[in-house]
């Protein structure tokens, strides 16, 4: 045998991470005049499930705020697009392919004027309902096959346009149960990630049909 092959030692393989890595989105439009917007209720949620486990949304990555952090022992990814509702895909699509994220661990919450104020419907797939931040998502995924937390915020009054409706405040009496609502969907979140998407519909889904 050779000096060669006696000293030689092959090096080990080098070991890719197995850890499952979640994705967590809340769409909303950056920018100090929309903050308070029902159109943006996607970033409060980011931000009370931030507040509630301690992660810092100080990242800007992929055209998105971001933080990373883990929940009773899983990695999680925060993000909130930058790009305004209607690109919203550009941003998720990045972080998806940046970080690896397997689309079984990709939620985006949502606001929809299809379910009354406080509704959650946790979904595992399926078309935008003409929410346009979910449309571009869709279109830069090349998929509908990803989980959603939908987030009611009722229908305009009168014959007010959707579109208008969605960039006015929550009235005052909205604002008094906002807070509640937003736990509400951070505890869906949180059972999402520790008992997985059928526990979390099953649990927080509303009994109502849409």
């Amino acid at each position: 045998m050779s000096l060669l092959k006696i000293f030689y030692k092959k090096p080990s393989a080098i070991k890719e991470s197995t850890e499952a890595v979640y994705l967590l989105a809340g769409l909303g439009n950056p920018g100090r005049e929309y903050r308070e917007t029902r159109h943006n209720i996607g970033f409060m949620m980011i931000d009370s499930f931030a507040a509630r486990h301690n992660i810092k949304l100080n990242k800007v990555q992929n055209k998105a705020i971001v933080g990373v952090g883990r929940v009773n022992g899983v990695r999680v990814i925060l993000a909130k697009p930058q790009t305004y509702m209607n690109q919203s895909g550009q941003a998720i699509a990045g972080l998806v392919r940046y970080y690896k994220v397997l689309l079984e661990n990709l939620i985006v919450g949502h606001d929809d004027v299809d379910l009354p104020f406080q509704t959650i419907r946790i979904r595992p797939a399926g078309g935008s309902a003409g929410q346009k931040g979910m449309t571009s998502i869709i279109d830069q995924l090349g998929t509908q096959k990803f989980a959603r937390l939908r987030m009611g915020i009722g229908r305009p009054p009168g014959q007010m346009d959707a579109a208008a409706y969605v960039l006015q405040s929550f009235t005052k009496a909205e604002k008094e149960m906002l807070g509640t609502f937003l736990d509400r969907a951070v505890d869906a979140l949180q059972c999402y990630l520790t008992e997985g998407l059928e526990t979390a519909m099953n649990r927080f889904n509303a009994a109502d049909k849409d």
